[in-house]
């Protein structure tokens, strides 16, 4: 006899309705707006195969929130005058904040995915019992200047994303240069959260730069992309059907971690006591740095690495040569798994490394992506900024309030 149904678990999908389809509906009308500027209420019923109707709803319903203004209307040869319609730059706010090693970036961005407010703080040693007091005062500072912006700013704060690098939940020494262990058990989104009455959702650092790619990068308009992030470690971001795929433990994409080449001379065989070297090792900033015998994961360490490019320096050289092999194996993997639109490569890095790298990782290997009728190149480069996770971490919340994804219609646990 089954249990009662109070007492059994039951797997299932939460259903849709009128109001999950009208909030995705009106988050398809301001990325229209986004990607294209202005739009007539014709243009975007055409675009977005909307009815005319529901497309002038819409209008009115963003108009009214402050999210969209309608310009003068244009007279065209036949019918009524278009109203061409915008977003509000202004009319959504939200902060990024972005905690590494030895640094910690604060930006709040617009609803097109600007920065208007870039702030950071270097971190005293310690970890989190000497930093947080540091961070929370950054976050002060930002609150300070986005009042400045007007005096209805504050209430168009939609949240605050927290990106840090990860994996998390893993079991480390607490000395692994590669990860920040104590950070990562410190309940940082409750103090956060608690300290600034905002909704904070944390983030890896690889993740928060592929939401900015997608947002206003190279990225925009794809559904399925791979974003290969070059930071102190490396790590990727994962798009797919248009939404972050973070995992179960908010660990996918932690394509540092993956165990490439063998220790020592030859090949050596596997045994429990030879572990192959994780990418990272070869291929991410803290490797360069120690080859250019310079210190990683400080706001120097890319002035040095330009430092080094100018120089053209051998050092410079030698890594890349190592790291462009170890991520063109990485990229026919990811490709082998995700079938994804394409592989973006982009970070924390100065852009003439990135092109190098990209250069040197030709051609690249064959994969599932080696396609003849592709329209577009496997593996391009995408945003060089060292200000790139805090970006990303601000854009996390303006793309989870106002970007179209399947699970704002099915109003998921995670939407």
């Amino acid at each position: 006899m089954d249990r009662p149904s109070e007492e059994r678990p039951i797997r299932a999908r939460a259903g849709t309705n009128l109001g999950g389809a009208s909030a995705h509906n009106r988050r398809v009308v301001i990325d229209a707006l986004r990607l294209n500027g202005t739009l007539s209420r014709a243009e975007l019923a055409r675009s977005t195969h909307l009815t005319p109707q529901a497309v002038s709803n819409i209008a009115l319903e963003l108009k009214k929130a402050g999210l969209v203004e309608a310009g003068d209307a244009v007279r065209l040869a036949r019918g009524q005058p278009a109203i061409p319609y915008r977003l509000v730059p202004n009319g959504a706010l939200a902060i990024g904040l972005h905690i590494d090693r030895h640094y910690a970036r604060c930006v709040a961005i617009n609803l097109l995915g600007e920065a208007l407010i870039r702030d950071g703080r270097l971190l005293p040693p310690g970890g989190p019992e000497t930093g947080v007091p540091v961070v929370l005062n950054l976050l002060r500072r930002t609150r300070a200047q986005i009042d400045a912006i007007s005096a209805e700013a504050a209430s168009r704060i939609v949240g605050l994303g927290l990106a840090m690098p990860g994996p998390f939940g893993v079991v480390r020494d607490q000395t692994d240069e590669w990860m920040m262990p104590q950070w990562q058990a410190y309940p940082l989104v409750e103090t956060v959260s608690a300290a600034t009455g905002l909704e904070v959702r944390l983030v890896n650092d690889a993740s928060a730069a592929a939401i900015a790619e997608k947002l206003k990068g190279v990225a925009h308009g794809l559904s399925d992309l791979i974003f290969i992030f070059l930071g102190y470690g490396l790590g990727a971001g994962i798009v797919i059907d248009g939404d972050v795929f973070e995992g179960a433990h908010g660990n996918a994409g932690e394509i540092g971690e993956i165990l490439m080449r063998l220790p020592g001379p030859g090949s050596m065989p596997l045994t429990p006591t030879v572990i192959p070297t994780p990418v990272e090792h070869d291929a991410s900033l803290a490797s360069l740095a120690r080859a250019l015998n310079v210190p990683a994961g400080e706001p120097d360490t890319f002035d040095a690495i330009e430092a080094a490019l100018l120089a053209e320096d051998p050092r410079l050289a030698g890594w890349v040569n190592v790291a462009a092999q170890q991520l063109r194996r990485t990229v026919q993997i990811v490709e082998s798994l995700f079938d994804p639109e394409t592989v973006i490569i982009g970070g924390e890095a100065p852009m003439g490394l990135l092109t190098q790298l990209h250069k040197k990782m030709m051609p690249l290997l064959p994969s599932v992506s080696d396609r003849p009728n592709r329209t577009r190149p496997r593996l391009v480069v995408g945003t060089a900024d060292r200000w790139a996770v805090a970006l990303g971490a601000g854009t996390e919340p303006i793309s989870r309030a106002f970007d179209p994804r399947f699970s704002a219609i099915l109003k998921s646990a995670k939407a």
